[in-house]
């Protein structure tokens, strides 16, 4: 596993916490550049559904931030969706996303 920043190590731990907590498909975190981090699962209800990632980006911009640092996803998927990648894209075209396996083991950098 690659060394990661204790800061970005954070989000991911913060993410599979979420997920566990909650038994959801995936977990994400962001960290703003104000260095808060708000962390969400999967949101499946009948009139809405998110992506945690996605849950993750609305948390940090109904807060305030304004762009974010980093942002993580827990996830037993293999790759970040779309829909996911463009709720980050949005508010920091540039910003690193973690991506983990289903255990919390960081895969790669998106």
């Amino acid at each position: 596993m690659t060394d990661l920043d204790p800061e970005d190590a954070k989000l991911l731990t913060l993410a599979r916490s979420v997920r566990a907590r909650n038994g959801a498909a995936e977990g994400a975190a962001v960290r703003d550049l104000d260095g808060r981090t708000y962390n969400a699962s999967t949101v499946a209800l009948p009139s809405l559904k998110l992506t945690a990632l996605q849950a993750a980006v609305a948390a940090a911009v109904s807060s305030g931030a304004e762009g974010l640092e980093a942002a993580a996803v827990v996830t037993g998927e293999s790759a970040v969706d779309a829909a996911s990648l463009a709720a980050v894209r949005d508010l920091s075209p540039s910003a690193p996303v973690l991506l983990a396996d289903a255990a919390g083991e960081f895969r790669e950098q998106v």
